[in-house]
């Protein structure tokens, strides 16, 4: 009998498998997430046990780790350790005041990390049985801010390897992010160094995207009338959606740009991706970081640039709401907040189809059941 595990499989079958795009499979294969080696005549091959650990339920663990961190923290703290968290870039943050907001917040999407604020009037032992007695979120790092001394006064008892003791908010970055990318990481499916910044979870992120099934299809009204809102709000000639995908920059949305995708090199939203945050760029002529962009140095000469991430449930970016114009400028606070409210709508959208599709995966099931 052949073992299953030890079957070969090209990256075709690969790609089938995950779900992806021969293409995202290729270079998850050739960068290394998934080990393989080649035949004598060059073609990729790969052990199904290989690929089967990014499965979801396969090998106990998720395909996609999330990148979500819940923080729940009394109001006039919240400030002090969102800023903490702002030297984690690859997290995305959900702040509550109210733990049980929190824990509903949660849902079926188990994030990679919950931080909770140690000090009273945290309802600790509540909110700490809540979280470990969840069979969905054993993967789920519990981030404990307020130094040892709960647990010394048996107010708490840890689950091993889940609970971390952090003593106060100046490390609290840093543990997020291991938190993140920590054993579920994916290495970078870039083969070489790639010429543009890319996050620490590219690889995730990438299988985030592929799954949102979002990267060329047809133009939706839905996410027209967001671009059409932020330049005629902002007063852009140009406003994006933007997709990275490993080699591409695609326009899911596009106002005043003629033009369907560009290298991904040229994407100024691949500096956007890195942070929580709307990014401003006043004249990108001036940034070291787009000097020498093609798009800055030949037409359609950009000089402003402003983005906003946009995300998937998960806590993913898969890329940006952003709007562009051909001289230097700026945005005041106001309207970085359009944008960056603006960007929060198409996140949302994003994220009610993924619901949607989930309900109705759960149906097409229930239908089967049935029969």
């Amino acid at each position: 009998m052949v073992d299953e595990a030890k079957e070969i499989l090209t990256t075709s079958e690969t790609a089938k498998i995950l779900g992806v795009s021969v293409r995202t499979a290729q270079l998850l294969i050739e960068g290394g997430t998934i080990p393989s080696w080649k035949t004598p005549g060059g073609h990729r091959r790969v052990y199904r046990r290989d690929v089967l650990t990014l499965v979801p339920d396969a090998v106990g663990k998720p395909a996609v780790a999330s990148a979500r961190v819940i923080l729940i923290a009394r109001p006039e703290r919240l400030a002090e350790y969102e800023a903490a968290l702002k030297a984690a870039p690859s997290c995305f943050i959900d702040s509550y005041t109210d733990p049980y907001a929190a824990l509903l917040a949660i849902g079926r999407r188990a994030p990679a990390a919950v931080v909770i604020e140690a000090e009273p009037p945290t309802d600790r032992g509540s909110l700490m049985e809540a979280l470990q007695s969840d069979p969905a979120l054993h993967g789920t790092q519990i981030l404990l801010v307020g130094g040892p001394e709960p647990l010394r006064r048996g107010d708490l008892v840890p689950t091993v390897g889940r609970l971390r003791i952090i003593e106060g908010p100046a490390r609290l970055g840093e543990a997020a992010e291991a938190a993140v990318r920590g054993s579920s990481q994916l290495p970078s499916p870039f083969v070489v160094e790639p010429a543009f910044a890319v996050p620490g979870n590219e690889a995730q992120r990438l299988l985030a995207l592929e799954r949102s099934g979002l990267v060329d299809t047809p133009p939706e009204d839905v996410f027209d009338r967001l671009t059409w809102l932020a330049a005629q709000t902002l007063d852009m000639p140009i406003a994006l959606i933007t997709l990275l995908t490993p080699t591409r920059q695609w326009f899911k949305s596009r106002q005043g740009l003629d033009m369907a995708d560009t290298p991904r090199s040229w994407a100024f939203c691949n500096h956007t991706i890195l942070q929580n945050r709307c990014m401003v760029a006043e004249d990108l002529a001036a940034d070291p970081r787009f000097a020498d962009n093609p798009a800055v140095v030949d037409a359609p000469n950009f000089r402003f640039y402003a983005g906003c991430p946009v995300v998937d449930p998960d806590g993913f970016t898969l890329g940006s709401l952003c709007v562009i114009d051909t001289k230097p400028r700026t945005l005041d606070e106001t309207q970085k907040h359009i944008l960056t409210n603006l960007a929060a709508l198409v996140s949302d959208e994003i994220k009610l189809r993924a619901t949607d599709s989930q309900l109705r995966r759960a149906i097409d099931t229930l239908d089967r059941g049935g029969r």
